[in-house]
């Protein structure tokens, strides 16, 4: 005789048949069949499963410690969750990314999983709720009103600093690039118009140090996250709580994620607050947009390679077109703005649910966490592609680049306070009309000595402040 490969549950709406090897229940089954959203299931984020198995092993220590709940059910609990931050049962995480109900339905999703696993810890069968409750034990204390906010927060903790290293791997890329640009001359623009010489390296040095601005940026708004409203349990006036379980869950939890998590000052303002949320939003939306605007200069500066800018050589990664031979594009820059593009679109999704809660809780934090986890998980990726598969093999056309300079008009800019500003928009106007170069125009109307002109037009001389310590030629601001 084979045993059924159901087992029977119940809840207020009544029993139903769960698979029996399933480590999660009833609740979770009804979830399965309500929101049939995206097909995505809450385990794409491992670290907000990990970071609910914290919440939960951090409760059942809090409760045991103020004598709520007995040691074997604590002890069955705590092995359970560590198993799953283990990343055990992680596929048995199984309700959509978008669901009703602020959360319930994921936080009940992990209240049977670690209920399941700890009666199988006591020796016991999955659905004998009576030695180990997924409400009653698992959950007590706690409302997913302040569960699923909590750990969203943890989770979003581990995915900020995660994104933290593959920003840096990327910045290191960008100044290693900078040092080997270092003495390369090339001619900045502005408005895509040319303005006056830079160094390659200056350029590229630009990009590091936007990465290293945001990284801070972002461990800024990770100390937002850092305050909790676990105690807060359906509204925030901690009902069927104990008196001292806010502070010690907060220990208890400080304590499993290596986090220095603080209570909320107030528990109902933080339990309908998503302030930090939209905060933490609004620095990813602003490391996207910096990221974007970095991959635009890429790709400017390597089109071509006969008809553009040609200035750099982006690594060829794969054909480029099905009907143009020979052809290559930038692809790695074009799917990271592609992230940027989602993120900025995110940051809008983050901000109308923030704004859409009611009273005492906002509904709507499960597409705010979706949202937030789909921008980390992605920036980080973009961050270590672009960095292994784009920037460490970008070569640098230096002959062409010095060219460009040579025949520029803009580097008249730098004559300006030797010649005055009438003679070199003069030049400026007749090397534009007869192609002349503004080197041998300036020499042939004996404006500067050619040992003057080559002092003022050194590298080292065009691409950083100087002292002047040569008079002006003639009457400054006269005419040519």
């Amino acid at each position: 005789m084979t045993s059924s490969p159901f087992r029977r549950e119940h809840d207020l709406l009544g029993e139903r048949s769960v698979p029996a090897n399933a480590y999660y229940g009833v609740h979770t089954l009804r979830a399965l069949e309500n929101f049939a959203i995206t097909d995505t299931p809450i385990s794409i984020y491992p670290d907000l499963v990990v970071a609910l198995a914290c919440v939960k092993e951090a409760a059942a220590l809090a409760n045991y410690e103020l004598e709520l709940l007995d040691e074997e059910k604590t002890n069955a609990i705590t092995r359970a969750c560590v198993d799953i931050r283990d990343g055990m049962l992680l596929e048995e995480f199984v309700v959509d990314v978008i669901q009703g109900g602020a959360g319930t339905s994921t936080n009940m999703n992990a209240n049977e999983v670690i209920a399941n696993r700890g009666l199988e810890i006591m020796g016991k069968e999955k659905g004998e709720y009576r030695f180990l409750h997924p409400v009653e034990h698992v959950n007590m204390s706690q409302s997913t009103n302040d569960v699923y906010p909590t750990a969203v927060k943890v989770a979003l903790h581990f995915g900020i600093f995660r994104l933290c290293e593959a920003m840096a791997e990327l910045r290191l890329a960008f100044a290693a690039k900078a040092e080997e640009f270092n003495d390369i001359l090339k001619m900045g623009r502005t408005q895509l118009q040319d303005a006056v010489p830079m160094t390659l390296g200056q350029e590229f040095s630009t990009y590091a140090v936007m990465l290293s601005e945001d990284e801070q940026r972002l461990r800024e708004a990770a100390l937002l996250i850092h305050e909790i409203n676990m105690g807060a349990t359906a509204i925030g006036t901690g009902i069927n709580a104990h008196p001292k379980y806010a502070e010690v869950v907060c220990r208890k939890l400080s304590e499993v994620t290596g986090i220095e998590l603080v209570v909320a000052t107030n528990l109902i303002e933080a339990t309908q607050d998503a302030g930090a949320f939209v905060q933490v939003s609004g620095v990813l939306k602003r490391v996207a947009v910096k990221l974007s605007k970095v991959c635009n200069d890429l790709r400017l500066l390597s089109s071509g390679p006969r008809a553009g800018l040609n200035e750099i050589n982006l690594p060829a990664v794969q054909a480029g077109s099905s009907i143009m031979p020979g052809k290559v594009n930038p692809v790695i820059p074009e799917v990271v703005n592609q992230i940027a593009f989602e993120v900025i679109g995110n940051d809008v999704t983050v901000s109308f649910a923030a704004e859409g809660g009611q009273l005492q809780l906002n509904a709507f934090e499960p597409i705010i966490a979706h949202s937030l986890f789909k921008d980390l998980k992605h920036l980080r990726n973009g961050c270590i592609t672009l960095a292994e598969r784009c920037v460490k093999g970008i070569t640098a056309n230096k002959e062409h680049l010095r060219r460009l300079v040579e025949n520029s008009i803009g580097i008249v800019t730098a004559l300006n306070p030797y010649i005055g500003y009438e003679r070199t928009t003069a030049v400026a106007k007749e090397a534009h009309d007869t192609g002349k170069s503004v080197y041998e125009l300036v020499l042939s109307k004996g404006w500067m000595s050619k040992e003057q002109l080559d002092d003022v037009l050194k590298p080292e001389v065009l691409t950083q402040p100087r002292y002047l310590t040569l008079a002006p030629t003639g009457e400054e601001g006269g005419s040519p």
